[in-house]
């Protein structure tokens, strides 16, 4: 680059510098105080200790989220194990009248057993087949069945994430989307999933993390709100344990 030419890009950065300094005084003289040249010090970092504290038993776990979950429109089952979540899946798809299921590829769910269970219901387990398009047998798919890794009493939002046996498309795409949330994988806080990532390091972390707070919900700016156009319009989560 020319000296001439840099000299040239000086004076460009001069005057913005200059205009952008005028136009932040002219704010703070507009707003009766003093210009702020520096970010102000905080005496506090992350959530106080107080919250950090916070931790309900099990039975105000499961109700805090139950309310939560429901108020968005999801529903909410009690089961006692895997064998029970089979006879919800197996029954809610019969009633359904489901052609076509897609699961994780996860060993619990080998237990559900749900090809036995519904021996005329195309059964599908994700990347179980290399050549597959995936995301297309997903969007196909009238009933996706997931497990949570997490799930957050206080939100009502459970924790999914991506890994090769665990595609984000079995969670989004399906018309009804069924969560198995084990009872011990249910936490208060938020912040008990969050600082897990933060523990694990960012070179550790899952290809995506996904929050599920009910069925998709939009509304436009006139407010008519519209349900499963972005997701399930249909979500079920079976509290296991």
């Amino acid at each position: 680059m020319s000296t001439e030419h840099q000299q040239w890009l000086n004076q460009l950065e001069k005057r913005s510098r200059e205009k952008q300094e005028k136009f932040m005084n002219g704010i703070a003289a507009k707003l009766r105080r003093p210009r702020q040249n520096h970010a102000p010090t905080q005496p506090f970092r992350g959530a106080p200790s107080f919250w950090n504290e916070l931790e309900w038993d099990e039975e105000k776990r499961i109700q805090a989220f139950t309310d939560n979950f429901v108020s968005v429109g999801a529903h909410i089952v009690r089961v006692k194990n895997l064998e029970e979540a089979s006879t919800f899946i197996t029954t809610k798809a019969n009633e359904l009248g489901a052609k076509y299921v897609i699961r994780q590829n996860e060993q619990a769910m080998d237990e559900l057993q749900l090809e036995a269970e519904l021996p005329e219901v195309q059964i599908s387990v994700w990347n179980s087949k290399p050549d597959e398009n995936w995301k297309a047998r997903a969007a196909e798919a009238d009933i996706g069945v997931v497990m949570a890794d997490y799930a957050t009493a206080y939100t009502g939002s459970v924790t999914v994430l991506s890994s090769p046996e665990k595609g984000r498309a079995v969670s989004l795409l399906p018309t009804v989307l069924i969560i198995i949330i084990p009872i011990e994988r249910l936490h208060t806080r938020l912040g008990e999933t969050l600082n897990r990532f933060d523990e694990a390091g960012r070179e550790n972390l899952p290809a995506g993390i996904h929050f599920i707070s009910g069925p998709s919900r939009s509304s436009d700016i006139e407010n008519d709100l519209t349900i499963g156009v972005h997701g399930p319009g249909v979500v079920y989560g079976l509290i296991m344990g």
